[in-house]
């Protein structure tokens, strides 16, 4: 099962050698972000790197002695009296562990039969189905009362984020910044409740910025009640149960609510608390709660960072959110992440999502088998495909479906494969592409829109996207030959040297 707290989920981690605590005094600004780097960039602790290989290198760690991928909590951060945990998502492992599965699979096949769209045909069938539907119905979120460990220390007054051991993570950094907090909003007509994962940038003791794309919920949100002439109350909220910095990064569809997600995985609703000086519900078992609003007109000039696609995003202008209350645990713990250059955290949980969420990427655009986000991609420039070709151009009409399919629009380079491509192996993808490839005729380059943080795109947020069509090519898709079958060994010589390996000495 999923952890209640943050904290739980660490002692846990500690038991199964997933952890290293470290005493040594480290300062917020950039050390701590080099370490958990070269550490991230580490082999796991299941004995291989995620791409198969030695990311960006080879070097293991980068400029250091060997060291084991682990999650790390820092006991002494700067002036702060609070420990900092990072890279507790970074493994496969610590990802099972934090959403209760034993693979992300068998965690989508759940997802998937709560999704398939057909009616039963039996009284028994429609028995079960009401019995999943009582199940999600059981997720929604209950508010408590008072008692809630997230409020244990109240600071309003005296609130100040520089208590925090907020990092910065690259020289280049306009400052320090919340990294992983789960920011929750509320729209101001419907009540339709969102979190999501941004960054927010720290001006001052009770001041900061907020960084939202415009595509985002939370920037729906805030556009609404500043059309009310109103300022958008928001909540940052920081650890929590295990599957909550997940949920809030999970392409769910708009206007769903991340806390039913997340009780979904939990397995039962999530106790949520009305927050202290705004009306918001945060969930009761987070470490640390920040409280305040969102100015609907003032803004501030944020960043730069550098982000996940390896390069700096640019400074811009963004809403102020302004701080009215902190509250916490007794003894609370501090989750951040660095950005940067994969595998770090989010590679895992952008994996995570890859998965769990191909159960409805299918319903969407059911002639996909299989799908696969390469580490290189950096999730929203390449997507492998395969599908199963049944037709001339079939591998045209699923890039067209795809670049129309919720986040996936995003995606700037689309790789189409036959039925018997590994898309999870990088090699055979590119073996493919470039025996299968007539530039001319396989290649197709589309105007759209593109991730804000693209800065290829000559224009923000909007440029070109490549389609890359590698499936075996069919009468009526410009071939005036015939195609070459692909050399393989017949199944009755596999089956006869698999039995008598051991004969052969190996």
């Amino acid at each position: 099962m999923p952890f209640e707290t943050l904290s739980e989920f660490l002692a846990n981690l500690d038991r199964c050698g997933q952890l290293r605590r470290i005493s040594t005094p480290v300062d917020p600004i950039l050390e701590v972000a080099e370490i958990t780097d070269r550490i991230s960039k580490s082999p796991t602790t299941e004995g291989f790197y995620p791409s198969g290989v030695a990311p960006f290198g080879g070097q293991t760690p980068k400029h250091g002695t060997a060291a084991v991928n682990q999650a790390l909590v820092f006991e002494r951060v700067g002036s702060s009296g609070i420990p900092l945990a990072i890279n507790v998502y970074g493994s496969y492992d610590r990802i099972h562990l934090a959403l209760g599965c034993e693979s992300l699979d068998a965690l989508a096949e759940k997802i998937g039969e709560l999704t398939r769209p057909q009616l039963p045909a039996s009284i028994m069938g429609k028995l079960k189905k009401g019995i999943d539907l009582l199940k999600l119905a059981s997720c929604v979120p209950k508010i408590i009362g008072g008692g809630a460990i997230c409020q244990e220390v109240v600071h309003i007054n005296d609130a100040n984020l520089y208590d925090l051991p907020v990092i910065q993570c690259w020289p280049g950094d306009g400052g320090k910044y919340i990294t992983f907090g789960q920011v929750i909003t509320v729209h101001p007509e419907t009540g339709t409740r969102n979190i999501g994962m941004y960054r927010v940038q720290v001006f001052g003791e009770k001041l900061t910025a907020m960084h939202w794309h415009m595509h985002h919920d939370g920037a729906r949100h805030f556009r609404a009640w500043a059309k009310l002439g109103k300022p958008c109350p928001l909540a940052i909220t920081l650890g929590g149960p295990s599957v909550l910095p997940y949920a809030a990064t999970a392409p769910l569809p708009p206007g769903f609510d991340e806390h039913i997600f997340a009780g979904f995985l939990m397995g039962r609703g999530l106790e949520l608390v009305n927050c202290k000086t705004i009306p918001l519900q945060v969930p009761a078992n987070c470490e640390i709660v920040i409280e305040g609003y969102v100015d609907p007109e003032q803004t501030i000039l944020e960043g730069p960072f550098g982000d996940h696609t390896g390069y700096y995003s640019l400074a811009d202008h963004y809403p102020v959110f302004k701080v009215s209350a902190i509250t916490h645990r007794k003894h609370p713990i501090y989750p951040t992440t660095i950005v940067g250059k994969p595998p770090q955290e989010d590679y895992y949980i952008g994996k995570a999502t890859e998965r769990i969420f191909l159960p409805l990427l299918k319903m969407m655009v059911p002639d996909i088998i299989d799908y696969d986000l390469p580490m290189f991609g950096v999730f929203h420039n390449c997507a492998f495909i395969k599908i199963r070709k049944e037709y001339p151009y079939h591998a045209r009409k699923i890039m067209n479906a795809i670049w129309g399919a919720g986040q996936m629009a995003w995606t700037k380079m689309l790789v189409v494969v036959d039925e018997d491509v590994d898309v999870h192996n990088q090699d055979d993808v590119l073996f493919h592409v470039a025996a299968n490839v007539d530039p001319r005729r396989d290649t197709v380059i589309v105007d759209g829109p593109l991730d804000i943080l693209d800065h290829a795109a000559p224009a923000v947020g909007a440029g070109s996207k490549l389609g890359i069509d590698a499936t075996r090519k069919w009468a009526g898709e410009g071939v005036v030959r015939d195609w070459p079958q692909e050399i393989a060994m017949d199944k009755a010589t596999i089956d006869k040297v698999t039995r008598r390996w051991k004969e052969y000495g190996f």
